[in-house]
Formats: C-alpha cells, sequence, structure tokens
C-alpha cells in the first residue's frame, strides 16, 4: 500500500497575519500575562466622534470674540483720551467756580463773573491767545467781543454760540472795539461795523438782519445815540447831504416809511410783533 502523502506544511507563524484584538494570548503557567501592545489600547472616550474638533473650534472663536472685545475697549478709551486732549474749539477756556447771580466785566485776558451779593467770582472765561475788547450783558449772559473780531455768548455755564465779523482785520484794531455792540431791544443785538450793520438775535446768535453801508459812505461805531426805540446811527458820506449821513435803526432794521419786516420770533412762537406805526410781513 502506498504511503500517505505527507500534509502539507504550515507557513512559518512570522507569516501569520495578526490575531483578532479580541484574542487574548496564553502565557505559559505561573506567569503574568503580557501587557497588551500600545496600538491596541482602547482610547478614552469623551464623547460622539468629532467633538473634539469641534470643542477645539469653539474656543477658537471664543478666543477671538474675547480679542475683538479687549481690543474694542481699548479704542474706545483711546478715543475718550483723544477727546479730552483735543483742544477746545476758538480756544475757549471756561472755569466755573460756584453758583449764584453775577456781573460780567472784561479784566485783563478773562472776562469774569462777579457774584453780585459777595463779590467773588463765579466763573473765568478766556481765550487762548486774544483778549476781550468789550462785554455787553444780555438776559443772563454776556457777550464779549474779542481782538481777532469774534463775537462769543457765555451764561457763566457753557459758551453758547460764536460769530466773526467779516473783514475785522482791516478796522477793528485801529477802532478798539468802541461803540461796535449795540442792543437794539428786544432780544436783539447790533453789531456796527464801518461797511455795515449785522443784527444777531443773542438767544442763540441767530443772524436776523444786515445792512449795508451806502456807496462812498461808512458807519461810524462810536457815532449813535439812542432816541426812544431807536439807534440813531452816523454814516459819514463825501458827497452827500446830512440827512443821508443819518439811519434810524431799531430790532427790526432800518425805520423807513411802509416797510414790511419779517420779525425776530424764536423758532415755533405764534404772536407777532406789534406796533401800529409799521406793517408786519403776511405770515408764511
Amino acid at each position: 500500500m502506498p504511503a500517505p502523502h505527507p500534509a502539507p506544511a504550515r507557513p512559518p507563524a512570522a507569516l501569520e497575519p495578526d490575531p483578532s484584538p479580541a484574542i487574548t494570548h496564553l502565557a505559559p503557567a505561573g506567569l503574568a500575562p503580557p501587557a497588551a501592545p500600545a496600538a491596541l489600547a482602547t482610547p478614552a472616550k469623551h464623547g460622539p466622534a468629532g467633538s473634539g474638533a469641534a470643542v477645539s473650534g469653539v474656543g477658537g472663536v471664543a478666543r477671538r470674540v474675547v480679542a475683538g472685545l479687549v481690543a474694542g475697549g481699548v479704542a474706545v478709551g483711546l478715543l475718550g483720551v483723544a477727546h479730552q486732549l483735543r483742544p477746545a474749539p476758538y480756544g475757549d477756556r471756561l472755569l466755573r467756580s460756584g453758583h449764584g447771580e453775577w456781573s460780567a466785566r472784561a479784566q485783563g485776558a478773562v472776562v469774569v463773573g462777579y457774584d453780585r451779593r459777595t463779590g467773588a467770582p463765579r466763573w473765568r472765561y478766556a481765550r487762548v491767545g486774544h483778549r476781550p475788547l468789550d462785554v455787553l450783558p444780555a438776559r443772563g449772559a454776556v457777550i464779549t467781543l474779542w481782538d481777532d473780531g469774534l463775537l462769543t455768548d457765555t451764561d457763566g455755564r457753557s459758551v453758547r454760540w460764536h460769530r466773526a465779523l467779516p473783514d475785522a482785520a482791516d478796522w477793528l484794531p485801529a477802532q478798539g472795539g468802541t461803540g461796535v455792540l449795540r442792543p437794539l431791544g428786544r432780544g436783539i443785538l447790533a453789531v456796527v461795523t464801518p461797511s455795515r450793520v449785522t443784527a444777531y438775535r443773542t438767544a442763540d446768535g441767530d443772524l436776523r438782519w444786515v445792512l449795508p453801508a451806502r456807496q462812498g459812505c461808512a458807519f461810524r461805531p462810536d457815532g449813535a445815540v439812542r432816541r426812544g426805540a431807536a439807534l440813531l446811527l452816523a454814516q459819514p458820506c463825501a458827497d452827500a447831504a446830512w440827512t443821508g449821513q443819518l439811519v434810524a435803526l431799531d430790532d427790526l432794521g432800518r425805520i423807513v416809511p411802509d416797510r414790511t419786516p419779517l420779525g425776530n420770533d424764536l423758532p415755533g412762537r405764534h404772536h407777532r410783533h406789534l406796533d401800529a406805526e409799521k406793517r408786519l410781513a403776511r405770515p408764511r
């Protein structure tokens, strides 16, 4: 009987694939089982798949938001500092030191409001590099003419408005400011210059009307007198009768027959400026 064929030899163990992680290695008796290979260690579970990346993404967004808030806070702080350091408009410097009724007058380079009862200074107002030429009280405020031709109005708490006179450098240094500020009543201020008379509402500095000098003539700020409600202003001319060298003004402008002024009331007021001898403009 022929000899049976020998069984085919098994491939060497080294060529066998790695056993499944579910199969444990057997160790000889008395020996502790070897530690599982590092590659087979089961990682700790922290949540659903991809949760680590999500947490990392949220953390990045949070960091960016915090950085943005910090940068915004720094920017706001810098803007606040810049606002405090910026120069005041027109060089205004107003220092308050108390409350109470006051009267103001120019003293050197400043305008000072003095307490009517005690005489103590209540506020000081100055403009850097300039000095006041004249001051005029106006219903709880004071209007100041400065050497650069600027008009200001302050109530001791704030500077309410500024107005600049045109061509002031041509005449103001020699004239000195005498007679430039002329109150016309009813809250209207006339500013008299050689070339024109300009009227402002003292409550808000609103321009009400302008009267230019006649050709070949010039107004004299220091040549004016009051006659009742009218301001009589000299307007010297080279070739005009004396009657043409005198102008009568009131709060509505030049006084002439049959004029139709527009009025000077603040916006929102409905009453008219009544005068039996002067006709009013029709309501618009």
